[in-house]
């Protein structure tokens, strides 16, 4: 199959491009190295450096070959810079999605998988979360993310694409063979940012809210594995029936507290881990965790990584041999 990856450099996107790889597929890498490194893209893969902003660019690489699908990755994907700066991310997530949608269209690429978010939701009236839940984003971000869900699934009713919505929960962890892996700047994910503590970069972690109405009184969240999420787009591409718009919850549907995480973290790199209380951030719900019921069902999937410390473990190896990240 010929596969279009648009932010193949990037973390997730980086991982998915290994494992179409892996399988024989025919992978173009499409990528501004913004936030992606060329490190990461898999040397079976080709890679053309551009922006999904350059229109013209965009439709010269689907015209160069006869593409089966597209998967696509690239956006931006700060929550707080979505809020400071939101038209940067309509711009990139939404204006540039639908160039990229037209140009599928004229080279009649029927087949594509989105990156979406879990963030579609906003605060959930309960979880685990259902994907008919009401979709209330509280960001810019989010927001894109709804946006372009809707913009597909008008293409599929107007011209006949086939598309795949999946939406991520907490993506984590690292390739198990410790090549690839999460390489930020700034960084804000949870995991990488506790793991700096145990290699000296960092002298310790915030912890946002200890009062909630959670077990433990941290926020719960649900950490998917990247190679996880890489197989659920492999097994989304290779169902995905033509005129049909479909949506996902991508998780274990097993919370994880900020302490437990942590906690985690200790016993995987026989560090201490200072972990300092902090006021709640706004925005914040309490819980947030996937019903994966739809993609094990349907797809017939199953997350490999359902403990926590597994996934650390793979995140550790990754970090412990990259300190500096793709640089080192």
């Amino acid at each position: 199959m010929n596969i279009l990856v648009t932010g193949g450099a990037g973390y997730v996107g980086s991982h998915c491009v290994r494992k179409l790889c892996d399988r024989g597929d025919r992978v173009v890498v499409f990528d501004n190295l913004d936030k992606g490194h060329r490190a990461a893209i898999d040397d079976r893969a080709t890679f053309v450096e551009g922006d999904l902003g350059h229109v013209k660019q965009v439709r010269e690489v689907l015209a160069a070959a006869p593409f089966d699908a597209v998967m696509h990755f690239a956006a931006h994907a700060e929550v707080n810079e979505s809020v400071s700066d939101p038209l940067r991310y309509y711009r990139n997530n939404v204006i540039n999605s639908i160039a990229l949608l037209e140009a599928m269209r004229q080279q009649q690429v029927g087949k594509l998988v989105f990156s979406s978010s879990c963030a579609v939701y906003g605060i959930p009236p309960s979880v685990p979360i259902e994907e008919d839940m009401p979709k209330n984003p509280i960001n810019p971000y989010g927001r894109t993310k709804l946006a372009i869900e809707w913009a597909i699934e008008d293409c599929v009713t107007a011209w006949g694409l086939g598309a795949t919505a999946l939406r991520y929960f907490n993506a984590a962890g690292a390739a198990a063979d410790g090549t690839i892996g999460e390489d930020h700047a700034p960084e804000s994910h949870l995991i990488p940012r506790v793991l700096e503590v145990a290699l000296g970069q960092s002298d310790g972690v915030k912890i946002f809210g200890v009062d909630y109405p959670t077990p433990d009184g941290s926020c719960v969240r649900d950490y998917i594995h990247v190679d996880d999420l890489a197989e659920v787009h492999r097994v989304a591409l290779d169902t995905q029936p033509d005129g049909k718009f479909r949506c996902f919850n991508v998780g274990t549907g097993l919370g994880v507290s900020v302490k437990e995480l942590v906690q985690a973290a200790r016993d995987v790199t026989g560090h201490d881990i200072p972990a300092t209380p902090a006021a709640r951030r706004e925005g914040d719900p309490p819980e947030l965790y996937a019903d994966p019921t739809r993609a094990r069902t349907a797809l017939n999937w199953e997350p490999r990584y359902t403990e926590i410390r597994g996934i650390v473990e793979t995140a550790w190896n990754w970090h412990k041999n990259h300190p500096g990240g793709y640089a080192s």
